[in-house]
């Protein structure tokens, strides 16, 4: 949040732990990356919740995913129809 204030670009941000993301919504954000599910999630948080998911089956991550937003990689920044997750920092770039 700090580099796009610095850049001055203007952003909304979306607290998907308290309101959590739709399936829906997941699907897209998938596009969007061009990732699939098993690709953003965070593999320490899934260990920790010890939780039993087959990343390479996107049905079974996406429905993780809804129930336990938690394991989502934060932050996914979105401009458009494009996004990306922002670590390291740098890769915000990739959309400015």
């Amino acid at each position: 949040m700090q580099i796009l204030e610095e850049i001055g670009i203007d952003f909304e941000e979306i607290h998907y732990l308290k309101n959590p993301l739709s399936l829906e919504q997941l699907k897209e954000l998938s596009k969007s990356l061009n990732l699939a599910p098993g690709e953003f999630v965070r593999k320490g948080d899934i260990k920790k919740l010890d939780l039993n998911i087959e990343l390479t089956n996107d049905k079974d991550v996406f429905q993780h995913m809804v129930k336990y937003p938690k394991i989502i990689e934060r932050p996914i920044i979105l401009k458009g129809n494009k996004a990306v997750i922002g670590r390291p920092p740098e890769k915000l770039m990739e959309l400015f």
